[in-house]
């Protein structure tokens, strides 16, 4: 059985290979996110403070379920995110919440009519509980540093709490005025530095009982899948190259059902660096390669991370 030898690394440096996955999320914000290392094994009791920066440009990444045309869209984001460890059974877990600031601006077509948009406002927030069903129990700082990782299985649960800017006059927005679930079921497999990651998750959508002004729009849920290929340098430094494809969210508007079935792949990179004990830093970028509704972006961003708790 092959698995990843963490003797020689120090306890600081091996967590910040293993922690730093929330920033890939904070500012992809919505249902279409190629998030890498969600399902890994991390200290228990440990908090986590991220601040972030993202710019895309292409489709609307505030709400990437809705079926824009032509959209030519700059988004700014700032996100400010906070997560905890803790020991559920044997194994570990994790809480997060995210809490995003967007700027967008641009021009986009709707059901064949152009749309232009300048707005900015908070976002809403999400919550997201994570927990490793097999392969990664609940260990301190100290005990995860002999930790060897073969196969973990973890699963998570994600929502929205729709709070964030929305006005129901304009079809582009900061909030989507709907909340959603997204459940997930994920495996992560070592092979010495290298990890392959898989995962599947279906995101599922309230009515928006206020459309411009005052439609109702249904959707379908959007069913992904995700992988991924990690390689972990021993200073800390840990590399990622993902994947994603997306389908399903057709939209129903007043019982009008629209011709907007969505079939959707992204592609990213991420790069995350230690700089010491409690902080690092994440770069990451992602594109669309193939759409046919919904989110066809290109996206850059940055994300630091402070950690504290659990013995660091």
């Amino acid at each position: 059985m092959l698995r990843i030898r963490w003797a020689t690394r120090p306890a600081g440096e091996r967590a910040t290979f293993i922690v730093l996955a929330l920033a890939a999320s904070a500012v992809s914000v919505r249902a279409q996110d190629i998030e890498p290392r969600a399902y890994s094994n991390i200290p228990i009791g440990v908090n986590f403070l991220i601040a972030g920066y993202g710019y895309a440009e292409g489709g609307l990444v505030t709400d990437p379920a809705l079926p824009l045309e032509n959209a030519n869209l700059q988004t700014h984001t700032s996100v400010l995110a906070y997560a905890r460890s803790f020991e559920v059974g044997s194994q570990s877990g994790k809480f997060d919440a995210i809490l995003p600031y967007a700027w967008i601006s641009g021009t986009a077509e709707y059901a064949g009519q152009p749309r232009e948009r300048e707005v900015s406002g908070f976002g809403d927030p999400l919550l997201r509980f994570s927990l490793n069903l097999y392969g990664a129990p609940a260990l301190s700082v100290k005990e995860l540093a002999s930790y060897q990782q073969d196969i973990i299985i973890g699963a998570s649960v994600q929502f929205s709490v729709p709070s964030g800017q929305y006005d129901a006059d304009k079809l582009v927005n900061v909030g989507a005025n709907r909340w959603f679930v997204k459940p997930e079921l994920g495996l992560s497999k070592a092979w010495g530095p290298w990890t392959l990651e898989l995962a599947t998750a279906a995101t599922f959508f309230a009515d928006n009982d206020d459309f411009l002004e005052g439609k109702t729009r249904e959707q379908d849920p959007i069913y992904s899948v995700k992988g991924g290929l990690i390689y972990g340098f021993r200073n800390g430094i840990w590399v990622a190259l993902n994947g994603a494809y997306f389908t399903g969210g057709r939209a129903t508007v007043d019982g009008v059902e629209g011709d907007n079935l969505q079939k959707n792949s992204r592609v990213g990179v991420t790069v995350a660096l230690p700089v010491d004990r409690n902080h690092s830093v994440k770069l990451y970028a992602t594109t669309g390669i193939s759409t046919r509704i919904g989110t066809d972006s290109d996206t850059i961003g940055i994300a630091w991370q402070y950690r504290w708790g659990g013995g660091l």
